[in-house]
């Protein structure tokens, strides 16, 4: 397997930048998720990865090969699609099979490979359906095969769940970590949902307008949010806008209405407020308290 890096790479659509100058390093063996909101540019940015777009600045590596414009067939990736993109004529064994074909393997071989995913995928049995007679959770499970039997060394997923019912997504989302993690494949997964890139992933970049707003594991990008986007964008989070009013061991923010909150500021970052500023203090609502009225001052841990 390997390591995915973007160093500075740019994708522009002539004038519409879908992404702008985004540097990341993907571990080897990691599940790493590209969140945002649609039109982020995280579609793009995997397709640059596969090979189908060329960025106009910056360089993609895969460990140390640069492969920014190398062919797709010859970067060694499996990809799974949002619509599956099965064959409709062919079988589920044909399907899975297809890619070893045109690699020219001996028939003992693909039978083997082919074989082997079907367990894997708990598909075994149904080599001689066709895609119109499987659900599609099996045809989820059908498409993942196909991609991993070629043995890539990076598997891509393309909003693989948005097809599938919600009960069903949790499941297909369960099988694909249990698969990942299985076969230790470095694996970039695209996804709108919050919910299923904190459930999945290993880390995760949150996007927005072509831009990286923040990279990190589930429980850093949920519990220290770079920025108002992300708070706001990652779970429920109560938003309170105001004006900074002091800077001590506090920092002491006013509303609009007249209430002040106190909040203490991460190490290292007291430094950016000054006071007079309009800042945003974001609060989860687990973090929330509900006591009886006191005399005492409203302290807020934010």
């Amino acid at each position: 397997m390997v390591t995915v890096r973007f160093e500075h790479v740019t994708k522009k659509f002539t004038e519409v930048v879908a992404v702008n100058d985004v540097s990341i390093e993907i571990e080897d063996g990691e599940l790493f998720t590209l969140l945002g909101p649609s039109g982020c540019g995280k579609t793009t940015l995997l397709r640059c990865v596969a090979g189908f777009y060329v960025p106009e600045n910056g360089k993609i590596f895969f460990d140390d090969l640069e492969v920014t414009r190398i062919p797709p067939n010859l970067r060694e990736t499996g990809m799974v699609f949002q619509n599956y993109a099965l064959w409709p004529h062919m079988s589920v064994f044909d399907n899975i099979s297809y890619g070893l074909k045109i690699r020219k393997m001996a028939k003992k071989d693909i039978d083997e490979n082919v074989n082997e995913i079907l367990e894997l995928v708990r598909l075994k049995g149904m080599e001689e359906r066709y895609p119109y007679q499987l659900s599609g959770g099996q045809q989820q499970r059908v498409a993942l095969a196909r991609a991993l039997v070629i043995e890539p060394k990076v598997l891509l997923l393309d909003e693989p769940l948005s097809n599938l019912d919600a009960k069903l997504r949790i499941e297909m989302r369960n099988e694909i970590s249990r698969i990942q993690k299985r076969l230790g494949i470095t694996t970039i997964y695209v996804t709108h949902d919050q919910e299923e890139a904190l459930a999945i992933s290993d880390r995760l970049s949150v996007m927005d307008k072509g831009v990286v707003q923040q990279v990190g594991t589930p429980v850093e990008i949920y519990s220290v949010p770079n920025n108002l986007f992300v708070a706001d964008f990652i779970g429920e989070c109560n938003i309170i806008k105001g004006t900074i009013r002091s800077i001590d061991d506090y920092i002491e923010l006013e509303t609009e209405s007249g209430h002040r909150f106190v909040g203490v500021a991460e190490e290292g970052k007291k430094s950016s407020f000054s006071v007079g500023q309009t800042a945003y203090a974001a609060i989860r609502p687990e973090n929330l308290e509900l006591k009886e009225e006191s005399s005492e001052s409203n302290h807020i841990q934010g």
